[in-house]
Order: structure tokens, then sequence, then C-alpha cells
């Protein structure tokens, strides 16, 4: 219970600080960078913030599915279906997201035909995808600005999104569908996760994968549309895979992660917009995506157990834990062989012996009370010696293992010498291994 217990207050903590932070910015930007809550910024702050939460809870099944590139794929797919419903029905903002939403539907059929009926694999299937539906929709911009009508002015901007252009209407919008898509989830939750950690598993006891999977998929694309005009279709897969990737370096259950990623893209969806703000020549798309991609760096450094910090501390920690029980070794065989254990044994021996992580092994010995300086010369302490003896008959445990294990019958493990063999072998199986020890030395 208390190994799990420290990780999940971990994240509760990391969630109050973000949404601390967050609140703090508000007031923070307003009297100290002179932001302007207008109509405009307000709308584009609490947009960002709910497609952010969107976005940042079904990227978590695409991050765990590794499925990260099917939202770049479907993403890029959008820009035809906009150029379409444009050709069909000019600037209607709904109908450019429907034409957007049946583009990347498209896409993802696309997708599925070509693994289902071909040997190319997922990943290269969306390539296809990606590469053949951008195309298509840059040619077909191309065209449409060509044509000699004004209304096609500013469609290009689907490509990096407009925030700027966001209405209240809008940001109803993406609340009703968060509101569906987290009702859905709730009631699907036990099957999505089933298909997100064991596809085979799910099939094999009746599950409608195929069903299950393609409204995972829907529901994607619905965000990666709703998405569209704040974030473009270049940059909206960073918004979508961006929250997820940060959560999960923080912990290993998937419903934590799904709230910690809804509140990273919260953030970068207001923070973004709000700093956006600041000065008119900043594009919010590109700040949203900046923020989120901070965030992503700050959790792969820092995050307990998975950051690099966190890495970087624990393999100097395992460096001088090893330093320090090899030249306790080294110590006491020495001092062995002068008939005492706690012999002085010379500086100039043990540096000799391993250079320099000799010399880091003697200051964490001296430090954990097991060795005493005294002038050049190191002397196990008592409880250094009581050490010493207790790691040597480990190692001559160890050693009947490897020999007699496969005699003995004892369960297979694997060989770690820096760890107690109690710790790791059943009591019987350690009381056999101690019984021929002894008649191997009787």
């Amino acid at each position: 219970m208390s190994q799990r217990s420290a990780p999940d207050r971990t994240v509760w903590v990391v969630i109050a600080i973000v949404t601390g932070i967050a609140l703090l910015f508000i007031p923070f930007s307003r009297f100290v960078l002179n932001v302007n809550y207008d109509y405009t910024l307000s709308t584009v702050a609490v947009g960002g913030a709910l497609l952010g939460i969107v976005a940042g809870v079904l990227g978590c099944f695409a991050v765990l599915r590794r499925e990260s590139l099917m939202g770049d794929a479907l993403s890029h797919a959008a820009l035809p279906g906009v150029g379409v419903a444009f050709l069909i029905a000019g600037r209607d903002l709904g109908v450019l997201l429907l034409g957007a939403g049946i583009a990347s539907w498209l896409g993802v059929l696309v997708i599925q035909a070509i693994t289902r009926t071909t040997r190319i694999k997922q990943d290269a299937a969306m390539g296809i995808v990606l590469a053949t539906w951008f195309a298509a929709g840059i040619a077909l911009l191309a065209f449409i600005q060509s044509v000699p009508d004004a209304r096609q002015a500013g469609l290009k901007k689907f490509i990096f999104g407009q925030a700027a252009a966001m209405v209240q209407s809008d940001v109803q919008l993406v609340a009703i569908v968060a509101i569906v898509m987290g009702i859905v989830l709730t009631l699907l939750w036990k099957e999505f996760k089933l298909i997100t950690f064991d596809l085979e598993f799910a099939t094999a006891n009746g599950f409608r994968t195929g069903l299950l999977n393609a409204l995972l998929s829907t529901m994607i694309v619905i965000a990666i549309v709703l998405g569209l005009q704040l974030a473009g279709v270049i940059l909206m897969v960073g918004l979508l895979i961006a929250p997820g990737i940060a959560a999960r370096q923080w912990t290993h259950r998937l419903d934590q992660m799904v709230i910690l990623a809804a509140v990273f893209g919260a953030f970068s969806g207001a923070v973004g917009g709000i700093i956006s703000g600041v000065d008119n020549t900043i594009p919010t798309g590109p700040m949203i995506i900046i923020i989120a991609f901070t965030l992503v760096m700050l959790s792969l450094a820092i995050a307990p157990q998975r950051g690099l910090l966190w890495v970087v501390l624990r393999t100097r920690s395992d460096r001088r834990r090893f330093a320090a029980q090899t030249t306790l070794r080294d110590m006491y065989r020495y001092a062995l062989s002068h008939q005492n254990a706690r012999h002085p044994i010379p500086v100039a021996f043990i540096r000799g012996i391993t250079g320099s992580q000799g010399v880091t092994g003697l200051k964490q010995l001296e430090a954990q009370g097991l060795a005493a300086r005294e002038n050049d010369a190191y002397r196990l302490t008592p409880a250094g010696v009581q050490a010493a003896a207790s790691d040597e008959a480990n190692q001559r445990l160890w050693d009947v293992y490897r020999e007699y294990s496969h005699a003995l019958d004892l369960p297979q493990v694997n060989e770690d010498r820096q760890k107690d063999i109690r710790d790791v072998l059943p009591a019987g199986a350690v009381d056999r291994l101690q019984q021929t020890l002894e008649g191997t030395h009787a």
C-alpha cells in the first residue's frame, strides 16, 4: 500500500501545483503583463482550456496505444476536407469543420484498410495517408487561391489556426462535446482501458473491439476538428499528444494519467492563449504548443522515478553504493590476509586496485561508519567488519546457488550479487544452500 500511495500523492500534488499556477497567472498577467481580458482573449483562453481538456484526455489513449502518429495523420488529413467543403458551401464554418471531419474519418478508414489487406504496417500506412491527404489539401488551397473570389481570403489559416476567430458559440460547442465525450468515456471506461492495454484479450472475451476502436478513433477525429480553428492542422497533433506524454511520466495509473493530461491540456490552452494576448504579433496556436512542449520537457526532466534528473541521481547513487560495496570487500580480504579483520589498509593499496572508484568507496564507507581513517590508512570499524562478514557469507551462498541450483531444485532467479540472497529466495531454499555450503567445507 505504501509503495503506491507515494506516487499517488505526487500526482495530486502536481495537479494542485499546475492548477494553482494557472489561477495565479491570471492576476499576474493582468497587473504585471498588462493583459486586457477583452471578449476575444477571454473566449480564446476558455476555448483553449476546454479544447486542451478534450485533446489531453483522448491523447492519453493515443499515446498508450502507440498511435501518436495517428493524430498527426488525421489532423493533416482534415485539410482536403476543408478545401472541398469550401468549394461546395463557401466559408460557412460549420460546413468547413464537417468537411474536415469527413476527410479525417476517411483517412482512418484508409489506414485500417491498408493495414488489414496488405503487409504494410500501421506507422507506414499513417505516413502514406498523412503525406497524400496533406498534399491534396495544399493543392486544393492553391487552386482555391487562384479563383477570383474574395471569399477564400484567410482560408490558409486553417493550416496554423486562427484563434482570434473563435466566438462564444464555438466555446459552447467545445464544452458540449467535452461533456458528451466525458459521459462516453465514463460509461465505456472499462472497455476502452481493456482495448488499450490488451486488445487480443478483449477480442477473445467477446468485446466488440472493432466498434470500440472505431468509436475511439471517431472521438479523436472530433477533437482534432474542434482544434483546427485554434491550432490548425499542423499543430493540432501537439495539443493532442503532448499532455498525454507529460502525464505519462508522473504515474502508471490510467485514471490519474487522464486527469493529469486534462489539467496539462487546460493549462497549455489557457496560458498559451493569455500569453498571446500580451502582443498581437504572438500567434495563439504555436504559443499553446510551446507551453505544452515545455510541460513535456519539465516532466521528462523531473518526474519521480522516470525523469532524467532522477535517473541521473539514481545512477550516481548506484555507482557510489557499488563502489562502497566493492571497496568493503577489498578491505576485508586485505585485513584477513593479515590475520586481523581490523588491520589498517593503506589508501595507496585501495587506490592501486580500483583507482578513483576506491577513493569514492572509502568516502562512502567512512560516511556510513563502516571505516575510519588513520593517517594514510583506513581501518574497518566493528560495524564494518560485521557488514563485510555478512557480505562475504552472502557471496558464498550465491556461489553455491550458481553451482547447485539445478541439483537442489531451487527456484530460478536472476543472480544479482548486490542483493542479499535471503531477499531473493525463499527461506527454505536458503537453508538448503547453507547446508550445502557447510557440507562442502566440512
